[in-house]
């Protein structure tokens, strides 16, 4: 049976919910703000309606690994969630965008990973859980930046 770890991070933007939930799920331009990582939609459409699908290399170069998603609930501008479906990424994540105003929203990513490896990942975890908070961490950090860097021009 998998095991759930959950790992959580929490940024707030300085632009409008609206304009923020755009650039969070503009898959492809995910590139631009998460280390490491190249992220394109498959299939028919953008990977904007439940049934879309996305995948996600991060690594470098050959050295990596594919992170493949369904997408599971859209509820824009609020909600996106999806089941991560590949060989080492499993289970539920989700972005949320909350309002703070009209000129301020708060982005919540959280990752609800099944651990692979039975006992050894299980092990591993407590060793690898800041890392991964801190990757999420500074992906968000960059996508604040990215996200004020495309506010329309006032």
């Amino acid at each position: 049976m998998p095991v759930s770890a959950v790992v959580r991070v929490t940024r707030t933007v300085p632009a409008a919910a609206d304009h923020v939930w755009q650039v969070l799920t503009d898959w492809s331009a995910q590139s631009d703000w998460i280390p490491l990582t190249r992220v394109r939609t498959t299939g028919d459409g953008l990977g904007h309606e439940v049934g879309g699908r996305i995948e996600a290399w991060t690594g470098v170069g050959r050295v990596g690994f594919l992170d493949t998603m369904v997408v599971t609930a859209w509820e824009p501008p609020r909600r996106c969630e999806v089941m991560h479906t590949g060989r080492l990424v499993r289970g539920p994540g989700l972005f949320a965008v909350t309002a703070l105003g009209e000129r301020h929203a708060v982005v919540t990513w959280e990752e609800r990973l099944d651990l692979p490896l039975g006992r050894l990942g299980r092990a591993g975890w407590p060793l690898v859980r800041p890392l991964v908070r801190a990757g999420l961490g500074l992906a968000l950090r960059r996508f604040e930046a990215y996200a004020v860097r495309r506010l329309p021009a006032a």
